[in-house]
């Protein structure tokens, strides 16, 4: 039994790091998108999905991309 919960905890230690790392790289991709158009004069808040109401550009980025996650799972 107690090899069936550390085989467990494996794959859940695993899945953490996975998530991690896509959070990571769409975090980035979204953040330079966004700064790209903010130089311009665009409405890049529309383009993330429930970063409408936010003041902060990262927050707006953070919430755009855990959206964006909840539609990988």
């Amino acid at each position: 039994m107690q090899e069936k919960t550390e085989s467990i905890e494996k794959l859940m230690e695993d899945d953490s790091i996975s998530f991690k790392i896509i959070f990571m790289l769409c975090f980035v991709i979204c953040f330079v998108v966004a700064l790209f158009a903010l130089v311009l004069p665009l409405q890049w808040r529309l383009w993330l999905p429930g970063s409408e109401g936010e003041k902060s550009i990262f927050e707006s980025v953070k919430v755009g991309v855990y959206s964006f996650m909840s539609y990988l799972t």
